[in-house]
């Protein structure tokens, strides 16, 4: 970690939440710059981690070993395009973390060059995050190991089978905490309905989401997990089986599938328009 040397193109808060995670791992600050057009911005990347941060990302990636693009989906084809002298000479690992952004799409405006996908999710701001990876097959075990590298500093990584299961990965993982905040919000308001008050039933809730988070990591599955939580004929039996007779499997399927169309038909429509 210490011999990395990472360039960070764009300075929001999924770049600022790799850099965290990058530095609590023990890569020396030193090793990091950013490229990031606002000077405010670079000043609290300067401030806050130490390190070098300025608006030519040419400069920000020189002599890098990995290069985040980290910056929105609509500006990545000026923003790679831009960077193509410079990633010539250094010939870096290149993530993108832009979504809906096809490595087909992206290796016209980078051809030549490793390049690899990543779909993070919101709680890698946390360092809780869990990431999708997917790369060619031509990029070797060597270059896969420094994205999964990178990427790990903000939480777990996966790599998947094709590029379509990324559109997978953002319907589980991406937009799940949305699903699990979803449910925490219904059973504060349950608990409301039977009585309790609303500060009471919201730091139930929201206590209840995050042990049972951190339960997940025993090395149970999650079947092993919900019967350890289920005793013949108790209060969680009787609740799992109103979602039983809902069929919320089926809701939940349901659910995910139509996030995954929502996100191919969002790449199909970026990578259309460009």
């Amino acid at each position: 970690m210490n011999q990395l040397r990472v360039g960070v193109i764009g300075g929001g808060n999924m770049a600022r939440a790799l850099i965290a995670g990058l530095l609590r791992q023990g890569l020396p600050s030193g090793q990091i710059r950013v490229g990031e057009p606002l000077a405010e911005q670079c000043a609290a990347l300067e401030a806050t981690f130490g390190v070098e941060a300025g608006a030519d990302n040419n400069d920000a990636i020189a002599g890098a070993d990995v290069v985040l693009l980290a910056v929105k989906p609509q500006q990545l084809p000026a923003v790679a395009q831009a960077l193509r002298p410079s990633l010539d000479s250094v010939q870096p690992v290149l993530i993108s973390i832009a979504a809906g952004i096809r490595l087909a799409q992206l290796a016209t405006w980078c051809p030549h060059w490793p390049l690899v996908r990543a779909m993070p999710n919101r709680a890698a701001l946390v360092a809780a995050g869990v990431t999708g990876l997917y790369a060619l097959a031509q990029v070797s075990a060597t270059q896969r190991a420094l994205a999964e590298q990178a990427l790990s500093a903000v939480g777990r990584t996966v790599w998947v089978r094709s590029e379509a299961e990324l559109d997978v990965v953002t319907a589980l993982s991406g937009s799940g905490p949305a699903y699990f905040f979803l449910l925490a919000e219904q059973l504060a308001a349950a608990g409301v309905a039977l009585g309790l008050a609303p500060e009471t039933a919201q730091l139930l809730a929201r206590e209840t989401l995050h042990g049972a988070g951190a339960l997940t990591q025993s090395g149970l599955t999650l079947e092993a997990e919900r019967a350890a939580v289920t005793s013949r004929g108790g209060t969680t039996e009787a609740a799992l089986a109103v979602f039983a007779r809902a069929d919320l499997a089926g809701l939940v399927q349901q659910a995910v599938a139509a996030a995954a169309r929502r996100g191919a038909e969002l790449a199909e429509l970026a990578n259309h328009n460009r």
